[in-house]
C-alpha cells in the first residue's frame, strides 16, 4: 500500500503544478508577451488566461499606461556658437507590446538618444535669443520627429516639453544687465511722461486760474465803474436838485485841489487855469456877505482922469486888513458854505450807495 500512496501523492503534486502552470492572471493595464519554445506566440490581455505548461513562458511584462521620462541636461550648441544645457520631459505610451519588446532592445535609451540628436539639429539652426523664446516651436518639432521614429517601435509620443534651458554663467550676467537696463529705461520713460503730464496739467490749471482771475477783475472793474458812474450821476442830480450856486461850487473846487497831491504815486501836480477865476468867485461871495463900507462919494467931474495902466482905488475894492470885520464875515461865510456843501455831498453819497446796493441786489 505504501508505494501506491506515494504514487498517488506524486501524481497529485504534478497535476497541481500543471494546473498552476496553465493558468496566468494578467493585471489591468499590463500586457504579457508569451513565447512557445522560444518563439513569440501571443500577448496576454488583462484577466484570466490559459497557456500550455512547460511549452509557453512569459518573455516580457509591459505597462501600457502613459509614462513620463525625464532626461538629464545635455549640452547643445546654438547657431551663434553658445553652449546651452537643455533637459526635456517626454510623455509616451506603449501601443504595441510585441513591437516594443522585439523591434528595439531598449526603447527608453533609444528615445533618449533620438531626443538629444533631434534637439541638436533643431537648436543648431537657432540663435540663443530665438532658442529662449521659441519653446513651443522646439516642442512641436521634437514631437513630430520622435513620433515618426517611435511609431515602428510600438510607442506613441504624446508630448515633449523642454524643462530648462541653461545658458553659460557669463551669458546669464549679460542678460541680467540687459534686462536691468531695459527696466531702467522704461522707468525713466514713465517718470518723464509723468512729469510731462504733471507740467501740462499745472500749466492748464494756471491758465484757467489766470483766466478766471482776469474775468473776475474785469467784472469787478465793470461793477466798480458802474457804481462810480451811478454815484457821480446821483451827486450831479443832488447838486442840481439843491440848486447850488456858483459860489458853493467854487469853494468846493478850491477845497478839492489839495487832494490832487494826496496820492503816493503823484510826483507832481498841475494847477489848472480856472484857479484864478475860482478865487475871484469866492472873494466876491465873501465880499457880498460881509458888511461892506459905504461907497465913496462920486468924484467931481473936474477930477483928473486915470492914466493908462493905472487902476483906480474904486476898481481895486476895499482893502482887507488883518482882524477886519470883512475878513471875519468872509471866514464865517466860508465855513457855512463848506458845511452846506459837505452835507450836500454826504446826502449824494448816501443816495449813491443806496442805488448801488439796489443795482447789485437786482443783478444777483
Amino acid at each position: 500500500m505504501e508505494p501506491v500512496v506515494i504514487a498517488v501523492v506524486v501524481a497529485a503534486i504534478v497535476i497541481v503544478f500543471l494546473v498552476a502552470s496553465t493558468v496566468r492572471i494578467v493585471p489591468q493595464a499590463r500586457r504579457y508577451n508569451i513565447e512557445r519554445f522560444g518563439r513569440y506566440r501571443r500577448t496576454l490581455q488583462p484577466g484570466l488566461n490559459l497557456v500550455l505548461p512547460v511549452a509557453d513562458r512569459i518573455n516580457t511584462k509591459l505597462d501600457v499606461r502613459e509614462q513620463v521620462y525625464s532626461s538629464d541636461p545635455r549640452p547643445v550648441i546654438t547657431e551663434d556658437n553658445l553652449v546651452v544645457n537643455i533637459d526635456t520631459v517626454l510623455y509616451y505610451q506603449i501601443t504595441d507590446p510585441r513591437a516594443a519588446a522585439y523591434e528595439v532592445a531598449d526603447y527608453l535609451q533609444a528615445i533618449d538618444q533620438l531626443t538629444v540628436t533631434t534637439l541638436r539639429n533643431v537648436i543648431g539652426s537657432m540663435d540663443l535669443e530665438e532658442t529662449l523664446t521659441s519653446r513651443e516651436e522646439i516642442n512641436s518639432r521634437l514631437r513630430a520627429v520622435l513620433d515618426d521614429a517611435t511609431g515602428k517601435w510600438g510607442i506613441r509620443v504624446n508630448r515633449v516639453e523642454i524643462k530648462a534651458i541653461d545658458p553659460p554663467h557669463t551669458i546669464k550676467e549679460a542678460m541680467e544687465k540687459q534686462m536691468r537696463a531695459e527696466r531702467d529705461k522704461r522707468a525713466a520713460i514713465l517718470h518723464a511722461e509723468g512729469e510731462r503730464q504733471a507740467k501740462i496739467l499745472t500749466a492748464e490749471g494756471t491758465k484757467q486760474k489766470d483766466i478766471l482771475e482776469a474775468q473776475g477783475a474785469q467784472q469787478a472793474m465793470i461793477l466798480r465803474a458802474d457804481g462810480e458812474a451811478k454815484a457821480v450821476e446821483l451827486v450831479f442830480q443832488a447838486v442840481h436838485r439843491n440848486n447850488a450856486d456858483p459860489k458853493v461850487l467854487a469853494y468846493k473846487y478850491l477845497e478839492t485841489l489839495p487832494h490832487l497831491a494826496g496820492s503816493d504815486n503823484n510826483t507832481f501836480w498841475v494847477i489848472p487855469g480856472e484857479l484864478t477865476e475860482a478865487v475871484r468867485t469866492v472873494t466876491r461871495a465873501f465880499g457880498d456877505q460881509s458888511t461892506a463900507t459905504p461907497a465913496p462919494a462920486a468924484q467931481p467931474e473936474s477930477a483928473a482922469p486915470v492914466g493908462a495902466g493905472e487902476v483906480s482905488d474904486e476898481a481895486r475894492g476895499p482893502a482887507l486888513e488883518s482882524g477886519s470885520p470883512v475878513l471875519l464875515d468872509a471866514a464865517k461865510a466860508a465855513d457855512e458854505a463848506g458845511k452846506e456843501a459837505a452835507a450836500a455831498v454826504n446826502d449824494a453819497k448816501a443816495e449813491a450807495e443806496a442805488a448801488q446796493s439796489t443795482t447789485v441786489s437786482r443783478r444777483a
